[in-house]
């Protein structure tokens, strides 16, 4: 049995013991933390070195849309997650699969290096320190897989003047609460997630927020039409199959529909694929209510306040970068892992091409549209059976020219520390899943099943898809994807009357996918509106 080293017990270290399970190998976590969750494993303060959310955190993608392909979220979970609940949701997986007695808690990777005989063998030698004993250890791994995640080193970009100001300076994070900044004036650098997020909390108690912007957003509701989730209805297989250009055009006309970018002074000079969207359902309220002020980028700062691009100057009391992270491996050498300015050289963004043996692999280093859990999984699935052996990696040849393809697609992006390991959602994870040998044929599916394969092709791509056969198939999956939806809206029906007529079913006797739900229409209208608005503007 091959033992394999996991750093990391957040949602990408979880799937990793799982799938090493699955697969037959000998998983040995690693955790700095006294705790699982990762990101989601909030503490009061910030620490170095790990990521973090702040106090009234909510998840953006439903929880449908980022649960585990064979273990969906609790029915009376809220559609979209407080930071609490996926920590929850990560309790309850790991109990359910038994991942915690693999995991060394208050243990720091020191370092990972090749041992002697890697060439022949792919072997690894990592030091770690435990808290626990006091002591540092080194041993033998077969395998290793970084699942340390990319959000713990942050970002600061460099100003004039910053050193000349008296007020408050801090990275977003290391931001909590909005309580420190009660009556004050307060000053967010970015409109990102959690840039948008903090302006928003900090709304609470601040006397006046800004918002300071370079290119301005695209921001999204996490609610879509008829009040779906937004991200379900935008992971959607034949929405996906129209050109670029009539998806870009139907996400500009949804956003300017919820609220005119440019009347609120945010909209960008790129297109909305053309960068990572921002998701936020209060920001045209508080804009309009003058609780937030749009301003442009910084051009410099004085003792009280700062001086931005159109000339105008703002006193304020505290500034709070939301500027991003960059991506750092600090266990790992260069040689094995180089990272530069946020740019990777790694095989799917997984694999080290040129390694002889494929035994360490970075999970959960990619940037999508959608949920990281699913796709962390995926890539836990295929990492595994390619350490077995069940799967073989290309040539080197061919995986410099996959790296090199994915660049270039980056490079369709607008330039920031953000976008150059960008992807989207359903494209890679029907990349690795056909690696994987897991990725849905619709062809035979609609053989056997056409109201299945109908809830796969026009309503959201829920992760159990790539459940329904192959190495890893679930008994559940089609269960999961055809009720998917109702679990994700569930909490929102919170009255105990029933309708008149009403019949009591329980979900789990029964084939619910014997008739078709009304969202599933409204996923079918929604198309063919979209087609229809497009035929009307090439006339």
């Amino acid at each position: 049995m091959k033992r394999v080293a996991i750093i990391g017990a957040g949602c990408s270290g979880l799937t990793a013991i799982k799938c090493c399970l699955d697969e037959g190998l000998q998983p040995v976590c690693f955790e700095r933390e006294d705790d699982i969750g990762g990101l989601w494993n909030y503490t009061d303060s910030a620490k170095y070195g790990k990521g973090s959310v702040y106090k009234s955190c909510v998840i953006n993608t439903s929880k449908e849309m980022m649960a585990f392909s064979d273990f969906p979220p609790p029915k009376h979970f809220p559609t979209f997650l407080p930071h609490k609940y996926v920590l929850e949701y990560f309790r309850l997986y790991a109990k359910n699969f038994e991942l915690l007695n693999y995991i060394n808690f208050k243990t720091s990777i020191e370092s990972i290096e090749q041992c002697p005989d890697f060439e022949q063998t792919g072997r690894w030698n990592v030091t770690y320190h435990s808290a626990k004993t006091g002591q540092t250890v080194s041993e033998v791994f077969d395998g290793v897989m970084v699942c340390s995640g990319h959000h713990t080193h942050p970002f600061l970009p460099v100003f004039d003047g910053v050193e000349k100001f008296h007020g408050t300076t801090m990275h977003s994070h290391s931001y909590r609460s909005p309580q420190q900044f009660t009556d004050k004036k307060v000053l967010v650098v970015g409109i990102g997630n959690s840039a948008v997020d903090i302006a928003v909390d900090l709304t609470n108690t601040a006397s006046q927020v800004y918002l300071s912007t370079r290119r301005g957003a695209w921001v999204i509701s996490r609610k879509g039409f008829w009040g779906l989730p937004a991200d379900a209805v935008a992971n959607n297989r034949l929405l996906f199959q129209l050109p670029r250009n009539v998806l870009q055009w139907s996400v500009e006309k949804m956003a300017n529909f919820n609220f005119d970018h440019e009347t609120f002074g945010v909209k960008p000079t790129h297109r909305p694929l053309d960068a990572h969207p921002t998701i936020n359902d209060e920001l045209p309220t508080k804009i309009m209510t003058g609780k937030i002020q749009i301003k442009p980028n910084i051009h410099n700062f004085d003792d009280s306040g700062v001086v931005f691009y159109d000339g105008s100057h703002e006193k304020v009391d505290a500034v709070i970068f939301a500027t991003g992270y960059s991506y750092k491996i600090k266990f790992l050498d260069e040689s094995v892992v180089n990272i530069n300015k946020n740019q990777t050289c790694l095989y799917k963004y997984m694999f080290p091409p040129h390694l002889r043996h494929p035994s360490l692999a970075v999970i959960g280093l990619v940037q999508a549209v959608g949920a990281v859990m699913p796709i962390s999984e995926m890539q836990c699935r295929w990492y595994t059976r390619v350490l077995k052996g069940s799967n073989t990696l290309p040539s080197v040849p061919a995986m410099m020219s996959d790296i090199q393809a994915k660049q270039d697609h980056n490079n369709m992006y607008v330039k920031s520390q953000r976008h150059t390991i960008q992807t989207f959602w359903i494209d890679y994870m029907d990349e690795i899943a056909e690696e994987v040998g897991c990725k849905p044929d619709f062809k035979s599916l609609f053989l056997q099943d056409p109201k299945l394969t109908l809830h796969c092709l026009l309503g959201p791509c829920f992760p159990a898809q790539y459940r329904l056969h192959g190495p890893g198939k679930w008994n559940g999956a089609k269960t999961s994807i055809c009720g998917g939806m109702e679990r994700s809206l569930a909490p929102l029906k919170s009255s105990n009357v029933l309708p008149k007529n009403a019949k009591l079913v329980d979900d789990c006797s029964r084939d619910i996918c014997i008739t078709i739900p009304k969202w599933l229409t409204s996923y079918f209208l929604l198309i063919f509106v979209v087609f229809l608005l497009l035929c009307v503007c090439l006339v």
